[in-house]
């Protein structure tokens, strides 16, 4: 699979060119603003002026009710834009970019050199203090479970259950977290009639410091790691065989959590979800990892979670990757 760097492909490539790879014309608005007609495919409605480029920040919006109404793009950089344009994956559109615009190595390295901002010193993320006591009574065959496609046996691997206990995550499934060391940390508590919040944590617990199931995974020896959001779409792919799998608990990677990824493994896949935030936030994990590690995005259809796969689907999907 081609490799692709899409941050500097991103910083090589202004929505400039992007316009005017596709002949698109705008108006002046203002300073850094330019202003015309939607050019993109899935647009329906014949309203003006809602299409608005930053060529100062390098993005784009549309604010028409086309777009709003519709699965694609509404917003975002000069990625984004051929992704709608093209009806193409975050990937697929960075690799045409550097194709087009002969993104070069030695010009990829200039653009992010050039862009590259010294950050404020930020203090470390506390260190999770183990935990002296274990939850007791926790149910790994509660329907809950089984109705997220979780079998009773992976819910007993993870210690995952129903707790009908007394203190904050009484009536909520449980999750226990264990640091790199393999210690208790916390639990995290989800709801099962949508009260919120759907997931509860600890007010002291700091999960920019944690990887969910990395105790685990780390044992496997393997050097490849899938990289999940949540702890169904771990306890999913775990199911289906992919035992080296760790989750975010979220979108984001912490220094601390890059850390832990790259001092372990030398091949991480990306398999977030398929709607916009997840392919969005699959580009900068990447960008954010490449340095250190080989990455490769899982591209899911749109809409879809890990989590809803089926074992043979997932099999499918990495694969291939």
């Amino acid at each position: 699979m081609t490799w692709v760097d899409f941050r500097a492909v991103k910083e090589a490539v202004s929505m400039a060119d992007g316009l005017a790879r596709y002949g698109v014309h705008l108006r002046q608005a203002n300073g850094f603003t330019l202003r015309g007609n939607c050019p993109l495919p899935s647009h329906s409605t014949k309203s003006a002026g809602t299409f608005v480029v930053n060529t100062e920040k390098n993005i784009w919006t549309c604010k028409s009710d086309s777009c709003r109404q519709t699965s694609d793009k509404k917003g975002g950089n000069v990625l984004d834009f051929v992704s709608a344009m093209e009806n193409c994956s975050v990937r697929e559109a960075a690799l045409k970019l550097a194709d087009w615009f002969h993104v070069s190595d030695e010009r990829k390295r200039e653009a992010v050199k050039s862009k590259i901002v010294t950050p404020e010193p930020q203090p470390e993320p506390a260190t999770n203090t183990p935990l002296g006591f274990q939850l007791k009574g926790i149910d790994p065959g509660h329907p809950y479970l089984a109705e997220r496609g979780v079998q009773r046996g992976v819910a007993e691997y993870f210690g995952v259950g129903f707790f009908p206990g007394k203190g904050s995550m009484s009536g909520r499934v449980v999750f226990p977290i264990h640091d790199e060391q393999d210690q208790l940390v916390a639990y995290a508590g989800r709801s099962l009639h949508g009260e919120e919040p759907r997931y509860r944590l600890p007010n002291a617990f700091h999960k920019n410091c944690v990887l969910w199931n990395l105790n685990r995974a780390s044992r496997s020896g393997e050097k490849r790691v899938v990289l999940v959001e949540g702890f169904f779409d771990c306890m999913k792919l775990v199911q289906a065989g992919f035992t080296t799998t760790v989750a975010l608990m979220g979108r984001t990677l912490s220094e601390a959590q890059h850390a832990l990824l790259t001092n372990r493994f030398r091949e991480v896949l990306v398999m977030l979800d398929g709607d916009e935030p997840g392919r969005a936030a699959s580009a900068e994990l990447a960008s954010g990892l490449v340095h250190a590690a080989f990455v490769r995005i899982v591209d899911l259809p749109a809409g879809v979670q890990p989590d809803q796969l089926s074992s043979e689907q997932i099999k499918e999907y990495l694969g291939n990757a």
